[in-house]
């Protein structure tokens, strides 16, 4: 068995290998053009050898990305595309393909690596754990239709001249989150006049001196009544509560064509608290997972601060990391400026974390007390608080599936 980036020649074996693993059937296809394949996507396989040459028996894809953490853009990478095939499962492929994927993602300056399993066991010996999760929620019209309404914010079509203040609102929402993509680089490249087109409709909210507060993109769905398949939205945010509120009751408008809303949304989502009712429905939920592949550089680019926190050295080790890559003692100084870590030589008597506690905490969902209950967090507790404060500041969302 060895591994190897993929190259065009192996296009149509990783077609089947892919039809194989998620159901789908697009019909061949010919190799794309190599001028035309993505820069920022990097696929490896697994091959072993055979009497008729080499076969793929298992493939993983990592996306160049960027996210939100802690206030700044981390480089990312994004693992997506895996898939093993039926008589390869359980031989060990996913560890070595892992191993190959996050050494170059590190070449390329990413301490982190997120993805969305079908599976979580398979990927938490590994050091991800679930820090957020992409759902898709339903809310009726008869809980929009009692949202108060707006006073000084009123809503209206896009127009292309919005679509930068659009991306404006998507960049102040997500900054100020745990998780979310920056949305730049390769995969976000649409011009604004395809982004206005990409929908049924994009609205914006709007403030009394006509700036955008806040947007909603959705698709009107087929039918009326009781076969109707509901209002599809894209994104909601906006960075007033009057601006949830105008943006939910434009939904709310279709309340005598169609019954519901189905949202794209994560976490405790703000949308929530302009709805008169704390209900909606789960109807889809795709956990989201965390890696901190390189400790040192992943809190060193986080910049952590806490006003009035005079210099403090933090020691602890990470341990338990099948794939070699984060296991080690590191030293995090922080104060009241942005805060440095660095790897050092084997210390004693510091707290040692495993890879998946080192995930909740570096993603703020869990507290170190938890992180202590649940075994992910050892030795002594001083800096605990400190921690606490440090990282857990910011809810852990998403907007994008990839």
């Amino acid at each position: 068995m060895h591994i190897r980036p993929l190259t065009l020649d192996d296009h149509d074996s990783s077609i089947r290998l892919s039809v194989e693993a998620f159901g789908s059937s697009p019909g061949w296809t010919p190799p794309p053009r190599p001028e035309t394949l993505p820069t920022d996507r990097h696929v490896v396989g697994a091959f072993e050898d055979g009497p008729d040459g080499e076969e793929l028996v298992a493939r993983m894809a990592a996306h160049e990305y960027e996210s939100w953490w802690h206030g700044q853009r981390i480089r990312t990478c994004g693992i997506a595309g895996v898939a093993v095939a039926a008589e390869h499962r359980g031989d060990g492929l996913i560890g070595p393909l892992l191993g190959r994927v996050l050494a170059d993602g590190a070449n390329r300056g990413a301490p982190l690596s997120t993805l969305y399993p079908t599976a979580t066991g398979i990927y938490r010996p590994f050091g991800y754990e679930v820090v957020s999760s992409y759902d898709t929620v339903e809310v009726t019209m008869a809980d929009l239709a009692r949202v108060r309404p707006p006073t000084g914010t009123r809503t209206r079509r896009a127009r292309l001249g919005d679509v930068p203040a659009v991306r404006g609102v998507y960049d102040a929402w997500s900054a100020a989150q745990n998780g979310p993509l920056t949305r730049t680089g390769p995969r976000f490249t649409a011009p604004d006049a395809e982004l206005l087109e990409a929908f049924t409709a994009l609205t914006v909210a709007v403030d009394e001196s006509d700036r955008v507060v806040g947007f909603v993109s959705w698709d009107r769905g087929s039918g009326y009544g009781d076969s109707a398949t509901g209002i599809v939205v894209h994104d909601l945010l906006a960075t007033t509560l009057d601006g949830y509120r105008a943006l939910w009751l434009v939904l709310a408008s279709h309340s005598s064509v169609v019954g519901r809303v189905r949202l794209s949304t994560s976490g405790h989502d703000p949308a929530r608290l302009a709805l008169a009712s704390s209900t909606w429905t789960v109807v889809q939920r795709h956990p989201y997972m965390l890696r901190v592949d390189d400790p040192a550089a992943a809190l060193a680019a986080a910049r952590p601060a806490l006003p009035g926190l005079a210099r403090t050295e933090i020691g602890f080790a990470v341990a338990g990391d099948r794939l070699g890559r984060s296991d080690g003692s590191y030293r995090l100084t922080v104060g009241a400026e942005p805060g440095v870590c660095e790897r050092v030589e084997p210390a004693s008597g510091v707290p040692v974390l495993t890879p998946q506690g080192l995930a909740l905490l570096y993603a703020g969902v869990q507290s170190c007390a938890n992180l202590r209950m649940l075994g992910h967090l050892t030795g002594p507790a001083e800096h605990d608080r400190v921690l606490d404060a440090l990282l857990g500041s910011r809810p852990a969302h998403v907007r994008d599936y990839f």
